[in-house]
């Protein structure tokens, strides 16, 4: 090739390679075995030309490339790098890959619950970790050169996402941000935000998957491709398989045995044998079948997203049960051998109760689960089996999407809609990106496969909008806290706090769309003169007639209101009169028709040891029915009163969770009271008939001068327009005034309360803030208050572990029917105090417009895992208390780690005079015993 080139372009050529020989990044390709992709190559020359960075491409794509080349310049300018994740697995993760490049005293590792090396030049940490050391004012900061933020879209998230924009803003401006992102459609604006509050950064967008993914339906024995190749067709313009649209217009057809009516006679049998023929390709495949499939066409090891913890283990047994085997012998032998030793440690009565051996057989079949519900150490050992290879088929649910390096040849989705925590939903086409992102490793698969398994009414066109879409928009999910807010005015006072929050991305997308929205208020204003024109009317002021029939039709409406609330209040008196042992004809609903009282769930308090609710809600009566369902009723199931029919004993042994009590009860019911029938209730009549101001408003319309109009009802219809626009225009002009210093209107809400609670005066922080500002979540100002009251004062280690749990235990559903067991003494009363101030803190929200619906605020403390800790601190085996719990063991073990960090603040923020601080240090000692002991760091 030098041979072709003249003198002056050898020694052009020679010269350039002589400067990339004197660049950072040259020592820096030559430690990989590969050579880097063109974005790269961009990314790491603008991050050593002094920019930042945002990088946003596919899941796969070797993004952390980026993260790794800030690691490497910070070692060789003698500065610090922290490389932050949002996830532990993912922060462990990482810590071994870099251990394994650079040395042990080189790298540390910093997360909730472990701290290895922490002052080593390099540190992995999860966000929220960066985030208390910057508000705390770390020594560890100094040095502090390159930050790397993985996966810094989960900025989305609405639960954590404002972590991450808490560091960028606050990170010192001498620190160079690496921000590696899943592809989003808005990376553009995120980062001119970027640009805004850190300086000079560069944008690198990559579309570009480097192992190409094809996108299938598997219905029945037959794997079908999503897309037709035609050529000059891709993305989103490809054409959907014809075979698929095929097979969703037959399954949808109606049967077409019987008679020809074209022809009128009767269809023959062998044409009834071909439609029959036709309609058994589709049927969903069991997920066994699946497998063997997958293995069958060479596209194992696969990864089968199953959307519920239950499905991913129920898919293990089924793949168990029927006798599929992936490994042979020799790589059952390495499975058993590797699982030995990462098991080594947990006791052997432990294994028992963690259903070990049950898993292991799975695993040296070479199938597993994969899901939160996990012992950590399991899910560790199956990533570590599935990347050898040793594990070929994996049931995980979506949480395995997240960053976790456990790429696979094929993706699995069993459906396309999951529980999104309130409802069944259509997965996003960002959601779908994500799942089937996993599929095809680089440097070992030529392409990956996204396989979706054909359900029933299943639309070929609307998943192949999922698969082609690649609309994923960054949304912040910002919003000030109390301890952000004690923080803040603690290091820069309350003005330039609030400047502070004004820089965030929250704010930035909020004063974006003023724009928009403005530029349609000022568009509506011109259909506003047009309507008004073609409204007018030569007999008189139509605008005046128009407003005479709203506010006829308004007070209709309200008086048509009145009459239900009148109905809704009459059946709520009428339930609140129900006893245990009423037998009542529910009217309408689900579960309408006859049903057992067991407990009427009177508002505020507890009867007969279940459950409350708010006033608001009215009674919820809990019944069962005589089709032997329990089931907590509301009032919209009783649109009319009701009355008791007849009376029954309830048998003190009757358990509503079991499956017997509830059918012979049931069937008792149905012997007494199967033949009584309900009385009618007759409809009263309309307060409207009699109502002096309807009949004023249609007298004063008869008497306007424009009733008589030919063309009124055209007026009238201009006139709906023109009211409907004017009402659109002004929620316009809210919204505008509504965005404008959001996040700072908020704040100074905040600052009110705080102020009132003597947390803040003015732009000082008083000895209460001060340790406000030491504890961190979404109870930071109960747990301050309850130490500021001496609450805890008194407990013993296990007492103070039940209270703290409150603070962080989340039910994952809730469960109206059972209250949950408490210890008794002193912890029971402290909870009930716990309580008692969030009701308090809860008042003094609301007067001050502090919204729990908007992600402000302090949630109800949930005393669901308090019995669990309480047993777990005292000593009790893991047997007892995971029997009791009735959770699984990987949930257990999660929330334990979530009650040490919460006890490790309540030893922080402690008063030193008092006894609280020394019994959380205890209770953690408590605490972290057994399973939850088992370090996640090898």
């Amino acid at each position: 090739m030098t041979e072709d080139m003249s003198p002056a372009e050898r020694y052009a050529a020679a010269k350039l390679r002589a400067a990339e020989q004197a660049t950072a990044l040259a020592p820096f390709r030559e430690m990989y075995d590969f050579g880097l992709d063109p974005f790269q190559i961009e990314a790491c020359e603008a991050l050593e030309a002094g920019k930042g960075v945002l990088v946003a491409a596919p899941t796969g794509s070797g993004k952390t490339i980026v993260g790794e080349f800030a690691v490497h310049l910070a070692l060789e300018q003698g500065r610090k790098c922290f490389y932050t994740t949002p996830i532990k697995a993912l922060s462990n993760q990482k810590f071994q890959d870099l251990v394994k490049r650079y040395g042990a005293d080189k790298v540390g590792l910093l997360t909730g619950d472990n701290s290895v090396n922490s002052e080593a030049p390099v540190v992995v940490m999860t966000t929220e970790v960066l985030r208390n050391m910057l508000y705390a004012g770390s020594r560890s900061l100094t040095g502090l050169g390159y930050v790397v933020m993985d996966e810094v879209h989960y900025l989305s998230d609405r639960f954590r996402g404002a972590v991450w924009e808490e560091v960028i803003i606050h990170l010192p401006d001498s620190v160079t941000l690496v921000s590696l992102s899943a592809t989003v459609s808005n990376a553009e604006e995120f980062g001119d935000w970027l640009d805004t509050v850190r300086g000079d950064t560069e944008v690198i967008v990559s579309e570009h998957r480097p192992v190409p993914l094809w996108q299938h339906v598997l219905a029945g024995r037959r794997i079908y491709d999503l897309f037709e190749e035609r050529e000059g067709q891709s993305g989103s313009r490809r054409a959907v398989n014809p075979d698929l649209e095929r097979l969703a217009r037959m399954e949808n057809s109606r049967p077409t045995f019987g008679r020809d009516k074209r022809r009128g006679r009767t269809l023959r049998e062998a044409d009834r044998e071909r439609e029959r023929r036709q309609r058994s390709r589709i049927w969903t495949p069991s997920r066994p079948e699946v497998i063997d499939r997958l293995d069958n066409e060479g596209l194992l090891p696969a990864i089968t997203f199953i959307f519920s913890r239950a499905g991913c283990e129920a898919a293990v047994q089924q793949c168990l049960y029927s006798g599929l085997r992936l490994n042979d012998q020799e790589g059952r032998a390495e499975v058993r051998r590797i699982v030995e030793a990462r098991t080594a440690g947990i006791a052997d009565d432990d294994l028992h109760v963690l259903g070990y051996f049950e898993w292991l057989e799975a695993l040296e079949r070479g199938i597993a689960a994969h899901h939160a519900g996990m012992l950590p150490t399991f899910k560790e050992v199956v990533e570590e089996l599935f990347v050898k290879g040793l594990v070929k088929a994996v049931f995980a649910t979506e949480t395995l999407a997240l960053g976790i390096n456990m790429p696979a040849r094929s993706v699995v989705l069993e459906k396309l809609v999951k529980w999104n925590g309130e409802q069944h939903a259509d997965i996003t086409p960002g959601e779908y990106t994500q799942l089937t992102g996993r599929a095809g490793r680089r440097g070992i698969d030529i392409e990956g496969h996204a396989v979706v398994l054909w359900q029933r009414g299943m639309d070929p066109g609307a998943v192949a909008g999922l698969a082609g879409t690649r609309t994923y928009p960054l949304r912040s999910s910002f919003k000030p806290s109390y301890n952000m807010a004690v923080n803040l005015v603690s290091q820069f006072g309350r003005h330039r706090s609030r400047e502070l929050l004004e820089m965030s991305f929250a704010q930035f997308q909020a004063d974006k769309s003023v724009v928009g929205i403005s530029r349609q208020v000022q568009k509506n204003e011109e259909g506003l003169t047009g309507y008004r024109g073609s409204m007018t009317c030569h007999l008189g002021d139509f605008e005046e007639y128009s407003r005479l029939r709203r506010e006829l039709k308004d007070r209709e409406t309200e008086l048509a209101r009145q009459g239900a609330a009148q109905r809704r209040v009459a059946a709520a008196a009428a339930l609140e009169k129900l006893k245990p042992g009423d037998v009542i004809h529910v009217p309408t609903g689900k579960f309408a028709g006859l049903a057992l009282v067991l407990d009427p769930g009177m508002p505020s308090g507890r009867t007969n040891g279940h459950r409350g609710f708010d006033a608001q809600d009215g009674p919820r009566p809990l019944v069962l029915t005589a089709e032997r369902q329990v089931k907590r009723l509301a009032s919209i199931d009783f649109p009319v009163p009701v009355e008791a029919l007849d009376r029954m004993r309830i048998p003190k042994s009757f358990n509503a969770r079991s499956p017997q009590s509830r059918r012979d009860l049931a069937s008792a019911l149905r012997t007494k009271a199967g033949h009584l029938v309900p009385s009618r209730h007759r409809k009263p009549r309309s307060v409207a008939a009699d109502d002096r101001e309807i009949s004023r408003l249609r007298t004063a319309l008869r008497a306007h001068p424009c009733h008589g109009c030919d063309e009124r009802e055209d007026h009238a219809r201009w006139a709906e327009r023109y009211h409907r626009l004017l009402c659109d225009t002004r929620q316009l002009e809210r919204r505008i005034e509504g965005r404008t210093n959001t996040i700072a209107r908020t704040f100074d809400r905040i600052c009110a309360l705080l102020t009132e609670l003597d947390y803040l005066e003015g732009d000082s922080v008083t000895d209460e803030g001060r340790r406000l500002a030491r504890l961190y979540g979404e109870l930071d100002l109960l747990a301050s208050e309850c130490l500021r009251e001496g609450v805890w004062e008194g407990l013993g280690p296990a007492e103070l572990a039940a209270c703290a749990s409150a603070l962080v235990y989340e039910a994952r559903q809730a469960d109206d029917a059972v209250a949950p067991k408490l210890p008794a003494g002193k912890a029971r009363d402290a909870l009930g105090e716990m309580v008692r101030i969030w009701g308090r803190l809860d008042a003094l929200e609301e007067d001050h417009r502090i919204n729990q619906a908007e992600g402000v605020g302090q949630r109800e403390p949930d005393l669901g895992f308090a019995w669990a800790a309480y047993r777990w601190a005292s000593g009790f085996a893991l047997d007892e208390v995971l029997r009791e719990a009735e959770m699984p063991a990987g949930d257990f073990v999660r929330w334990c780690k979530q009650l040490l960090d919460v006890l490790g603040q309540i030893a922080a923020a402690a008063p030193p005079e008092g006894t609280v601080s020394r019994t959380a240090r205890r209770a953690m000692d408590g605490v972290l015993r057994g399973v939850v002991a088992y370090s996640s760091v090898g």
